[in-house]
């Protein structure tokens, strides 16, 4: 009798696990379709040289035999993404040959017809559907609640950061970001071995697509190794499954290319570009910049400097150039700084079990990884703090303290985007984005969380933000005319690293130095609960 009243339970439950899914899917389809109809809204906005970038990838890719995708100079806007994206952009010419041919030649420079426009938008929209999917696997995984899911869809489906990014700027960082997240679900199930593999099949491929998401991968070799391969008692034989499957997806990406590496390498990585970016990404670099600019500044000012370059290091476009007092770090400086800063979070990953067994400490690995390339590395592109945003979305729908790193780094590191969005007329749109996602952002913690989010300084830090978007976007003009034009860009760099660098800063202490009582705490109510209903049973 009791056998048969419990498989009934058993039953039950797993039909109320299906409808819960069901409820799940179905509500992230309905937010992707509004989102979308946003999206179609923004078609005819402003679009960046970004836009130009990728057409012209198009017109290589359908225009040029293989051995010539990576040797091609036609246009100063080279393929230099890794093969598996210039076999995405191959496949994207083969459907836009029925929207305008015009658009595939390799000769025809800054073509952007209407139907150009709206092929290329229609693409991102589209790409975005590996993004939805990459959302449906983390939440299953890591969302416990129907209220922790309708968080995450929400936070991670109307981020702003993809908005102003891929569907104004344009790129297809939802579509790379959506790759991210299913690695990550996948290897975070590591009961199932195969579910894993397929993780880091995943994670291969998406270092195919785009090679910049080398900087997290120490954190998939350590979790991998950590909860995988030296699980039980077959390292040999799993990490050689681990490794087949890795160089199987490399090969398969450069094998077309096998004659050409080093012209390849040589577009993956070009270290000939300067410390910084067209305008500083919100990083260390432009907290170094802006006080690099100050003392030079004094130092004019005292006589000790004669002649300094102007536009050194704040002219916009900054190539080679560099700093007038402090010292100008080297690509291998910048690197051995990302990896000593990385190596303290991998080590906690590795050796502490409590840190090893728990797959959301492996997502937190993964952000601050992704931070630590933001701060400390060579030739940062602002779009790369999304890196470390997007997989923050699915932590802080469940946990308070990723909740408040959430809305400092998301607020700080999206206000750092807007000035891609230079046009005058997109203020207002900037501004209402900002609020809305901030203010939705605290309506979400506050229904699934008790208790204070941010401190009173955190609060008065994110309430100088959208005063300094406005300097940046409007103000400046008024005020100093076309006189000081990168002054704006490098308050904003400053004033967003600030509180870039903060969110760091707290995140990486919390997560090496963190006690366990947390975990031992659910541990205890999860052990309390089992009693619980063990005894009802026997009752």
């Amino acid at each position: 009798m009791s056998n048969s009243k419990s498989e009934s339970c058993n039953d039950s439950d797993l039909e109320v696990f299906e409808e819960k899914s069901f409820s799940c899917d179905k509500f992230l389809i309905k937010i992707f379709t509004l989102i979308t109809c946003i999206k179609v809204l923004l078609i005819p906005t402003y679009h960046s040289t970004d836009f130009e970038v990728h057409r012209n990838w198009l017109a290589i890719t359908n225009s040029l035999k293989i051995d010539e995708w990576y040797t091609s100079s036609k246009s100063q806007w080279t393929l230099d993404y890794p093969p598996f994206f210039a076999w995405f952009e191959y496949a994207l010419s083969k459907a836009a040959v029925f929207f305008d041919p015009e658009m595939l030649k390799d000769d025809n420079f800054d073509y952007a017809s209407t139907n150009t426009k709206f092929f290329q938008r229609l693409t991102v929209m589209i790409a975005d559907l590996f993004f939805v999917y990459g959302v449906k696997e983390v939440g299953q995984v890591f969302c416990k609640s129907n209220k922790s899911f309708v968080a995450l869809t929400l936070l991670s489906l109307c981020n702003i950061g993809l908005l102003v990014v891929d569907h104004i700027h344009f790129q297809y960082n939802g579509f790379l970001l959506g790759v991210l997240l299913i690695s990550i679900a996948k290897v975070s199930r590591v009961s199932s071995d195969i579910s894993v593999l397929q993780g880091a099949m995943w994670f291969s491929i998406l270092l195919n697509l785009k090679h910049l998401y080398l900087y997290v991968a120490p954190a998939y070799g350590v979790w991998l190794l950590r909860s995988y391969c030296l699980k039980g008692d077959k390292f040999i034989s799993r990490f050689l499954k681990l490794g087949a499957i890795v160089i199987f997806v490399f090969c398969l990406a450069f094998g077309p290319f096998v004659h050409q590496i080093p012209q390849v390498l040589s577009r993956l990585f070009p270290f000939k570009r300067g410390l910084v970016h067209s305008y500083w990404a919100a990083n260390a670099w432009a907290l170094y910049a802006g006080v690099d600019k100050i003392l030079s500044v004094i130092w004019k000012k005292a006589g000790w400097l004669d002649n300094i370059k102007v536009a050194s290091m704040t002219g916009g476009l900054v190539q080679e150039e560099s700093f007038t007092v402090l010292p100008t770090p080297t690509p291998l400086v910048t690197f051995l700084i990302t990896f000593v800063m990385m190596v303290p979070a991998l080590c906690v990953l590795f050796f502490k079990k409590e840190k090893h067994s728990n797959s959301k400490n492996f997502v937190r690995c993964v952000v601050i990884c992704g931070l630590t390339s933001f701060m400390f590395s060579w030739h940062v592109h602002e779009k790369a703090i999304l890196t470390a945003i997007i997989p923050l979305c699915v932590l802080s729908t469940i946990d308070i303290n990723d909740a408040r790193i959430f809305i400092l780094l998301s607020s700080a590191g999206h206000a750092a985007l807007f000035p891609l969005l230079h046009p005058v007329y997109l203020t207002p749109l900037k501004l209402f984005l900002w609020f809305a996602y901030f203010l939705g952002s605290l309506i979400l913690f506050k229904n699934n969380f008790s208790g204070k989010t941010l401190h009173i300084l955190e609060w008065l830090y994110l309430a100088l933000i959208p005063g300094m978007t406005i300097y940046e976007s409007v103000l400046h003009r008024v005020i100093f005319g076309d006189k000081l034009p990168f002054l704006p860009l490098a308050l904003t760099s400053v004033y967003c690293a600030i509180g870039v660098s903060y969110s760091y800063i707290i995140y990486y202490c919390k997560y090496v130095f963190e006690d366990n009582a947390p975990i031992q705490n659910q541990r205890r109510k999860s052990t309390e609960n089992s009693t619980k209903c063990e005894l009802e049973k026997d009752a």
